[in-house]
């Protein structure tokens, strides 16, 4: 049973004591994924996938921690993106889906069966394949058998904490199929801004001053309700909740506007609703009082290009849920690029995740019940 102690998150001696297996240290290796997957993907050739043109469609196969590579794809690329991108979650293979096709097997682990099955049936039809995955692995093996691109990358510890490992080879893809304007320096910028996000959220940084250690603690025995603002704060929100469950053991329900004003936004007047109170000005994360009682709590992911009317739509959700004792945490996105304003999303809300997981006394690492699950189909 876990239990709420703020106090685990003041000292850097406890928090590394409550993170027995470094989720902190995987999460601090962004940086270093993104310039180690750049070097990858170069070595293995991924340039090579221009020499056949433009594929039809993009199709991503990945569960868990890898099939958001495919999301962060799709939301970088955008919507002015030529061609499709979509990412498959499961067994089967869309039935439109054939040569003139480009599918990308992602797995960290390289032994996905789900992420196996659906690239075996891409080399069946005849598809144009690149695998992303662990070396020597079922993954790799099905790709040389298929003569298909391999990259390998190495895994920092979980699939989830191998996210830019995973996604900077399909960002290379785009970029050779003239799909994604992502150069080597954005690359380059990216990681240093995921640099000097770690350095904010570091463990020994005091909760006054941490940004992650912060909204974690605001965020506490609260129900969370995650919007993005944009397709890209979208994908971040969607990520944020899988690392609400899988690193703090914790719910969480995504969103993104326009979409949740139509529907989610009722959740404003229901059961969860009233825990909260205004806002103190001169506190930049708290929105609700330290006695507050708990209950829904409004994450707001905040793009820095948002269409005129869903930033309308984001102030007055805002507005209307303080007034009705809704707290409320904004998480704005940094830098100008596509690609530079996901990755600050995702990289404070991976650190909020582990300190909340910290905070409620849960180890951040192990999956436990996943691990049951997959015990008890095989």
């Amino acid at each position: 049973m876990s239990t709420l102690d703020p106090g685990r998150l003041e000292d850097a001696r406890d928090v590394e004591a409550a993170d027995p297996d470094g989720m902190l240290r995987q999460v601090a290796s962004s940086a270093a994924q993104i310039r180690e997957a750049r070097r990858a993907a170069a070595e293995a050739g991924v340039e090579a996938l221009a020499e056949d043109g433009r594929p039809r469609a993009i199709v991503v196969t990945g569960m868990g921690g890898s099939g958001i590579a495919g999301d962060v794809l799709a939301a970088v690329c955008g919507l002015g993106c030529p061609v499709p991108i979509t990412t498959v979650r499961g067994y089967r293979l869309p039935g439109w889906v054939g040569a003139a096709d480009l599918v990308i097997a992602v797995s960290c682990s390289g032994s996905t069966e789900e992420t196996l099955e659906v690239a075996a049936e891409a080399a069946r039809r005849g598809c144009r394949l690149l695998c992303v995955g662990g070396a020597g692995s079922p993954l790799a093996e099905l790709a040389a058998r298929g003569r298909a691109l391999f990259v390998p990358v190495r895994s920092v510890g979980q699939p989830r904490s191998t996210l830019w490992g995973l996604t900077v080879p399909l960002l290379v893809a785009a970029r050779a199929l003239r799909l994604a304007d992502v150069p080597d320096e954005v690359l380059e910028s990216t990681a240093v801004l995921l640099e000097d996000v770690a350095h904010r959220c570091r463990p020994d940084s005091e909760p006054f001053v941490n940004p992650a250690k912060r909204v974690a603690l605001d965020l506490a025995g609260d129900v969370p309700l995650v919007w993005g603002t944009s397709p890209l704060a979208e994908a971040a929100a969607y990520r944020m909740c899988c690392q609400l469950n899988e690193n703090a053991k914790y719910p969480g329900v995504y969103g993104a506007l326009p979409e949740a004003d139509h529907n989610q936004v009722m959740a404003f007047d229901g059961f969860f609703a009233g825990g909260g109170s205004p806002a103190d000005p001169d506190d930049f994360f708290r929105d609700r009082t330290e006695d507050a009682e708990h209950g829904l709590h409004l994450v707001v992911l905040r793009d820095t290009d948002e269409h005129p009317q869903t930033a309308k739509r984001r102030e007055a959700s805002v507005e209307m849920a303080r007034a009705r004792g809704v707290a409320v945490t904004e998480i704005i996105a940094e830098g100008a690029h596509p690609l530079e304003r996901i990755a600050t999303m995702i990289a404070l809300a991976d650190y909020v995740t582990v300190y909340l997981a910290i905070t409620l006394g849960v180890d951040p690492t192990p999956v436990t019940a996943i691990q049951e699950l997959k015990a008890r189909i095989a």
